[in-house]
């Protein structure tokens, strides 16, 4: 099979390209840097301006109609230069799923400012009890009258200082299955009764713990059905492991910079590293590191494709998912190895691995395993759905 992405998406990648060589400024990446937020409204709205927050959507709802594999091309770029995009990534995950799941009034009024960059929508999932179990969520949502009191919290909010809306579940049922009495809601971050409290993290990135404390919102603030929430946060979650980016491109030069590392000798551009490339067990960590990156991009190129034929790669993206991360984690911790003191030198070192990608890789590259679905959930996934082995206890 030719993984191959076309030339109409080699093309679009040259446009995306440029596009970053213009936009993506040092004074984008220093303002990311000093707030820990991984967006940036300046480039957001840029790419808004290029109709690029949804490439992929038909153009009856906004979109520029692009295919799977030139949405591919557009990420792997995005991710070769560190774009802060998460705040992109997670608003049109969000705005693809009211497409299928939300009112006519989200799609009418919703929708538009989301994939035109005038709103940005974070996630809120995980608890402080339940991690990656997010079907034993305890953040209350009751009725009253004609609307809902949400009491609750949320933890690893990524975002919620910048959002506008935040796509929370809640238990609405105690009755039954512990998955089938969640409902999901589109909340306004404004609405009295939230409080935002920012959690900094080892790899730099801000997150939060938000607090809902007697959060009244209308029942129109409703997506999908009562306790029908579980089915609403599967279609959101497949679309965002399936939109997980490559960052082969990133990764192999990270290595060809660790292979130019061990080709200096003791005491050169600062070297402080035992790694030797005349040494073969260090000739084979690197290539065993290469060969890991080149599966990881198969692997997420082959979801894309499920996508470009008109299929859904539940499975396939779970593959993905978890080949993605643990060889993430495992590529920083042998790097480490190799490169020693010298590998953990930052951003604006001269004598930074990579010009400090390395160390920013190596502090992100823990959380891998765990956002969008921990590995152990994706082992799950993939023993259920795609090897029918019975469900675990």
């Amino acid at each position: 099979m030719n993984f191959e992405l076309g030339a109409d998406s080699e093309a679009f990648r040259r446009e995306v390209a440029a596009f970053l060589d213009e936009h993506l400024t040092p004074d984008v990446r220093d303002r990311v840097r000093a707030s820990g937020s991984m967006h940036d409204w300046e480039l957001h709205r840029a790419l808004a301006g290029r109709g690029w927050l949804a490439a992929g959507w038909p153009k009856e709802y906004g979109g520029q109609g692009r295919s799977p594999l030139e949405l591919m091309a557009m990420r792997e770029e995005l991710k070769k230069r560190h774009a802060p995009t998460e705040g992109m990534g997670m608003t049109v995950l969000v705005a693809r799923t009211l497409l299928d799941a939300g009112s006519e009034r989200m799609r009418a009024e919703i929708i538009p400012r989301a994939i035109n960059g005038e709103i940005l929508i974070c996630l809120g999932y995980t608890e402080p009890q339940g991690g990656s179990d997010v079907a034993s969520a305890r953040t209350r949502a009751e009725r009253d009258g004609d609307g809902w009191v949400i009491d609750g919290q949320k933890v690893f909010t990524t975002l919620a200082e910048e959002a506008h809306y935040v796509f929370l579940l809640t238990r609405t049922s105690t009755e039954g299955p512990k998955h089938r009495g969640l409902t999901m809601f589109l909340v306004p971050m404004d609405t009295p009764g939230i409080e935002v409290h920012p959690i900094r993290t080892l790899g730099g990135e801000r997150t939060n713990t938000v607090h809902y404390t007697g959060v009244r919102v209308p029942d129109s603030a409703r997506v999908g059905a009562v306790d029908g929430g579980w089915d609403v946060l599967m279609t959101a979650l497949t679309y965002e492991r399936s939109g997980v980016g490559d960052d082969s491109r990133l990764l192999n030069t990270i290595v060809e910079a660790a292979r130019d590392a061990a080709r200096e000798t003791e005491g050169e551009r600062g070297a402080a590293h035992s790694a030797s490339i005349d040494d073969p067990t260090v000739r084979e960590r690197l290539a065993r590191l290469a060969i890991d990156v080149e599966v990881a991009k198969l692997l997420g190129r082959r979801s894309c494709w499920i996508e470009a034929t008109g299929g859904i790669p539940t499975v396939e993206a779970s593959m993905h998912k978890l080949f993605h991360a643990e060889s993430r984690l495992r590529f920083s911790s042998v790097l480490l190895d190799l490169l020693g003191p010298r590998g953990l030198r930052e951003v604006g070192d001269p004598l930074a691995v990579a010009g400090g990608a390395f160390a920013e890789e190596f502090r992100h590259a823990v959380i891998m395993p765990i956002w969008g679905g921990s590995s152990e959930v994706q082992r799950r996934i993939i023993a259920e759905r795609g090897l029918g082995l019975p469900r675990s206890q």
